[in-house]
């Protein structure tokens, strides 16, 4: 698992193997953050379930304003901090050992720009978690989202004030890419 592009690029990260870690690849990586090249530098991104932290690392090093790490397992906080460590990240981030649904409902501040969102592929979370998100003051006019999941897993095309832009199959899975507004276009 390596950095892309940006300032860290082609810095590895560390990993480990668990059940509840499925690192995106970097094909799906590449992709999503060349969709999303407009979106991310001087962004607010929140990442849940960051696991390794790569997807919010990426985003840091594409020059994201900042990142909110949110990640329940003990194991994968020890890890992302030794990430961030390791690269020696400067920009600044918040590493909340937290579970994400609880962190959505409870979320009080600014909206985010940008939100990264693959959960645990042996649980199908992607429905339940953008049920969540459009509901939750972390996403507001103009937020994007992006979320992966299992291929054959429920997923709508729209969530609350979320509608769908894009999604894109990699074999298994697939990510689908949201964009929150409270006027229809």
């Amino acid at each position: 698992m390596r950095i892309i592009s940006g300032k860290y690029k082609g810095r590895r990260l560390n990993s480990f193997k668990a059940d509840h870690i499925r690192p995106t690849t970097d094909r799906v990586k590449e992709t999503i953050f060349n969709i999303l090249m407009r979106d991310v530098p001087g962004a607010r991104v929140l990442d849940l379930f960051s696991g390794t932290g790569n997807l919010g690392i990426e985003a840091l090093s594409r020059g994201a304003q900042s990142v909110d790490f949110v990640e329940a397992n003990p194991r994968s906080i020890r890890i992302i901090r030794d990430n961030l460590n390791n690269l020696q990240v400067d920009e600044p981030y918040t590493v909340n050992q937290r579970d994400a649904f609880k962190y959505l409902k409870e979320y009080k501040g600014e909206p985010f720009q940008v939100i990264l969102i693959d959960p645990p592929f042996t649980e199908a979370l992607a429905h339940s978690c953008m049920t969540e998100l459009a509901v939750s003051r972390a996403a507001g006019d103009g937020t994007i989202a992006v979320i992966e999941s299992a291929r054959r897993e429920h997923i709508e095309d729209h969530y609350g004030a979320f509608h769908l832009l894009d999604r894109r199959a990699f074999g298994d899975k697939s990510a689908s890419f949201y964009e929150f507004h409270t006027v229809p276009r």
